[in-house]
This record gives C-alpha cells, structure tokens and sequence, in this order.
C-alpha cells in the first residue's frame, strides 16, 4: 500500500478535517498525512476516551493499524506519548499549519520584489513571533 495516494497531498487542505476509525484505511492514510502536516493534532485514544493534542513527530505507518504507531509532542509540554494505531478512535488536524506559505520559494519572491522595489532587502530571517 505504499504507492497508495495519501488523502491529500496539499497538506495546507488538512487544517480542520477530522478522520475517526469507522475506515481504519483512511485513518491510517490520515496518520501519515500528519506527519507531514506541520500543525498540532488532536488525536482520540479508542481505550480511555482521552484527547492529547500536540505534534505528530513520528510514525510507523504499516498495511494495517494494529502494526502501526505514533508518537506525539504533547502541547502541554508533558512526556513524548506513543499510541499505537488500533488505540486511535480519531484524529484532527489543527486549525492551520504555522508553516504554510513560509516556503524558501515565498522568501525568494519577497526578497526580490523588495529589491525591485528599491527596498532594502537581506538575507536575515524575519524575527520570531
């Protein structure tokens, strides 16, 4: 199933949908689209009926749940979590991926439309937030 298309291969559309375990295919489609979704999730554990939001960093995405795995930065700052794949009743991607649009190609744009501006223009980065 590797060759198989994720769900969306704009992850800038995957703010906002959630995928539940009624179609464990799509689900775990959905687990590795999140690992490439720079946003937080919120993923539903099926056993305790808890919700941790926070940021997918990894995942063994294998042919079916039971064999697959993910591992999460809580946002509340706590221990890294592991949840195996047949524990996830649902998952939902936050609300925007912080990332999007901060491409290197969009710095590009910007620094020369600066520069063909007559605005000054330098490859410092924009300070943090």
């Amino acid at each position: 199933m590797p060759n198989e298309p994720a769900i969306s291969s704009d992850h800038t559309t995957l703010a906002g949908m959630v995928v539940d375990a009624s179609d464990p295919e799509a689900l775990r489609r959905a687990l590795d689209d999140a690992l490439s979704f720079r946003g937080d999730v919120t993923i539903t554990r099926r056993s305790t009926g808890e919700t941790i939001e926070g940021y997918l960093f990894d995942c063994t995405s294998q042919a079916s749940l039971a064999q697959s795995a993910v591992r999460l930065i809580p946002k509340d700052g706590s221990e890294r979590v592991t949840i195996r794949g047949n524990d996830i009743a649902r998952i939902e991607f936050g609300g925007k991926d912080p990332a999007a649009g901060k491409s290197f190609q969009t710095w590009v744009k910007k620094y020369v439309a600066k520069k063909l501006a007559g605005e000054s223009a330098n490859i410092e980065s924009e300070p943090l937030p």
